[in-house]
Formats: C-alpha cells, structure tokens, sequence
C-alpha cells in the first residue's frame, strides 16, 4: 500500500465519528542488544506527508527525512523506551506493550482512538484496537513505526561507539553473522539482553556481562 492507501485507511475512522486518532507502533522486537523504542502518532485528520509507510520499507535516508516531517506536522507525537533490563524482566512482547502504553498516555490531546500495530493491545482508559500487520495498512501506524525506527537506530549508532567490535552502526543489534561472532568472541556488553542470548551462546544461564 502507498501513503494515499495508508491515509485512506485512518480515513474510515474518521468517517465513523472519530475527532483524535493515534496510531502506535515500536521497533526492535528483534536484536539481541539496547532498548525497544515504542512511538504514537497523533495528525490533524488532513494532513498528509507523501512517502509515509511501514519503516521496514524505507531506506534509512528516507526514514530519516520523514522522521523530520512527521515530528514537524503531527499534531503530538512521543516515544519511550523500554531498557534491555526491563526487556529481560517482563519479557519484550510486555516490554513493547508497555512502552507503546506510555507513549499514548503522554499523549496531548487525548486520543479518542488507539489503533496499535499487531494482533495484541495494552489495557487503558483509551479505547485501543488491534491491526495486524498495522505499519503497512495504518497512516498514522506507520508514521509511528518511523518514529520508533529512527530514534532507536540513533541510540545504536551512538552505543556502537562505545562497542566497536559488535558492528551496531550496522546491524543495529540484530542477530546478524557478523554481530554473533563478535558475542562468541568477546562476550555480551552491558546492553546485551540477556533472555536473548541462551542458544547462542551455549545455553548457559549465567554470562559474564563486560
């Protein structure tokens, strides 16, 4: 779907009597290390930025000048991060519920609508509902999929300075070959997420984190 199709989609709910609506989305579910970033998106019903879509399928030069358009003509938008530690602990399915949560609820004005990217929703006093596959389908999902991708792949770039060795500028913690072999030579970092690591690294239950 294009963004006109995208745009079309949250359309509907307007139609339907909705004044507010947000859309909300996280990125990196994935990577073996840093934080989930979970954004909200909240536009007046007539704005429209050309080239908005699910930020999987944009190049990072695109995510980057949209990630700019987006912040300068939404309505609000906000975005959390959930920790490596808190990821560890509650697991990231709640890790990325609970950031998304928070987002919304940071939100000004108050959405009247919560269209939340994925067959799954946080419980709140703001009616929220569930789309599958939300990015691809959702204006204001997607515009928050940018959100959540750019700002998250900013912090790798800048944890990637510390850790040079694990190639985070480039893969952004994901499991990539190049990522797996510096873990099974060096070790975890302290951003590692520990939950993520039991198979690659032997099954053990306990790592040396440095």
């Amino acid at each position: 779907m294009n963004s006109l199709e995208l745009k079309s989609f949250d359309k509907k709910f307007f139609l339907d009597g909705v004044k507010i609506l947000a859309g909300t989305d996280e990125a990196g579910r994935g990577p073996l290390a840093g934080p989930v970033a979970a954004a909200a998106v909240i536009f007046s019903k007539d704005v429209f930025i050309n080239g908005v879509n699910d930020s999987k399928k944009l190049s990072e030069r695109n995510r980057e000048e949209l990630y700019e358009e987006i912040k300068s003509k939404a309505l609000c938008w906000k975005c959390t991060l959930i920790g490596h530690e808190k990821i560890d602990e509650i697991n990231i399915l709640q890790a990325s519920l609970s950031g998304m949560k928070k987002s919304v609820l940071k939100l000004n004005p108050v959405p009247d609508l919560v269209l939340v990217d994925g067959p799954k929703i946080f419980y709140s006093r703001i009616k929220a509902i569930p789309i599958i596959e939300g990015d691809a389908k959702s204006f204001c999902i997607a515009a928050a999929s940018i959100i959540a991708k750019v700002t998250r792949d900013r912090i790798m770039l800048n944890l990637a300075e510390k850790h040079p060795e694990y190639l985070w500028e480039k893969n952004k913690g994901y499991a990539t070959k190049e990522h797996i072999v510096a873990l099974k030579k060096y070790g975890p970092t302290p951003f590692h997420r520990k939950t993520f690591l039991g198979k690659i690294l032997g099954g053990q239950n306990e790592f040396e984190f440095k």
